[in-house]
């Protein structure tokens, strides 16, 4: 039996997948369904890339996102074993460019993925790559916006197995018990509890994993949807030279989107997730990159015309969670009389009248890796008072009685549980 390596790439854009249907050009499987793939000669992280360029044109719109462990697939008509490596890549683009290997390209939920004749274990690779519980509760590199679309992502692929198999006896049981456990993933992130709640109570009534499935879905397309629309009303009360710190996707959706002079970002130690957000926006507008220290030297000796941030969670008190460094900010800007705008979903809104922060303490190793006898405190966020900042979300300005009322609204959903 003949043992060949190949890899499946998943490439991801607004919370859908790529597939490809094969044509009778391929060697094997012609006729099916399958992600980007092709054979590995010798170095499979290479061959992902490759293989994309080659059957979509999209290398350069395309992150890395992780690969999966490696498995075996054994196929006894073609005598082959196939060792697969799996690959998810998130993509901005789906201009598909296929070559002569594909007669047609779709742009699906996975869960479609189980309703489709496709190549051996497709759905196995695609496992082997997609989000769960776990990296939602440990990932640092990403937003509260990001994440949340990814916590109803588990929650889509889930119900999209119990909806095509007889799996679970009490199939809404098992939905609930993993929806309570992406609430509560990251608890200093409101907008995952409430998206998440959302899709509950859009699917209590019917309580079936089909039913989850379309409100998730649902859900990952109305979050695009109102982030995208935060932003662009964030945009157009910005001009001039704007002064932002650590990375938000809203935030750069924004600056991107306004018609400012310059920006300054502040670099957001200890991760330095704000070089990342200079980096992006180098090639639209002047972009300088500032030491956290510097935020309130540069709003007193520049000429600032708005601050503006993204948002953990905004309190029923209108008051804001977000990296820290915002509080300080926001207080300086106020003294020098300047605008600080936050821009968020509604979403993120707490609905918990008597909520407290979690501030999320990180590792002091990344502050201090001494031998003194030394306390370190390294905390993720901190919280702004309602004073300081205005807040911007889809439906534009919101004053503190407009987040209240959005807090009733929002602890409404959790009433599904």
């Amino acid at each position: 039996m003949d043992e060949t390596h190949v890899v499946t790439c998943f490439l991801r854009n607004r919370g859908e997948v790529l597939l490809l249907h094969r044509s009778d050009a391929v060697g094997s499987y012609s006729g099916r369904w399958g992600a980007v793939a092709g054979h590995v000669e010798s170095d499979p992280d290479g061959a992902a890339r490759e293989e994309i360029a080659e059957e979509t044109g999209l290398d350069d719109a395309v992150s890395f996102v992780r690969a999966g462990d490696s498995f075996a697939v054994t196929d006894g008509d073609l005598d082959t074993r196939w060792t697969v490596h799996p690959y998810l890549f998130d993509c901005e683009s789906r201009a598909v460019e296929p070559n002569y290997e594909t007669t047609d390209v779709e742009w699906v939920a996975p869960s479609e993925i189980r309703r489709r004749e496709t190549v051996p274990d497709l759905w196995t690779s695609y496992e082997r790559v997609a989000p769960t519980v776990e990296v939602v509760k440990a990932d640092t590199d990403h937003g509260s916006a990001w994440l949340s679309v990814r916590a109803l992502e588990v929650l889509r692929d889930r119900a999209g197995v119990l909806g095509t198999t007889t799996e679970s006896e009490d199939a809404w049981g098992e939905l609930s018990t993993l929806a309570e456990d992406l609430r509560t993933a990251r608890s200093s992130m409101t907008v995952v509890g409430n998206r998440i709640n959302r899709a509950m109570a859009a699917a209590s009534d019917d309580r079936t994993p089909e039913a989850i499935e379309r409100a998730a879905t649902a859900g990952i397309d109305r979050a695009f949807e109102t982030d995208e629309a935060a932003a662009r009303e964030a945009a157009a009360r910005l001009d001039g030279t704007v002064l932002t710190l650590s990375r938000s996707g809203t935030v750069l959706n924004a600056l991107r989107q306004a018609s400012v002079e310059e920006v300054l970002v502040c670099e957001s130690r200890p991760a330095c997730e704000g070089v990342g957000v200079a980096e992006a926006l180098a090639d639209d507008c002047p972009v300088t990159l500032a030491i956290d220290a510097a935020a309130a030297h540069l709003l007193c000796e520049r000429v600032v015309d708005a601050v503006i941030v993204g948002a953990d969670t905004v309190f029923s008190d209108g008051s804001v969670l977000n990296k820290v460094g915002t509080r300080a900010v926001a207080v300086a800007a106020s003294h020098e009389e300047v605008s600080v705008y936050v821009v968020a979903a509604s979403d993120k809104i707490d609905p918990d009248p008597e909520a407290e922060p979690d501030f999320e303490e990180r590792d002091r190793g990344a502050v201090y890796d001494g031998d003194a006898n030394l306390t370190v405190t390294n905390p993720t966020f901190d919280r702004t008072p309602a004073e300081h900042v205005t807040v911007v979300t889809e439906e534009g300005r919101l004053e503190q009685d407009d987040i209240a009322e959005t807090a009733v609204e929002l602890r409404e959903l959790a009433a599904w549980t």
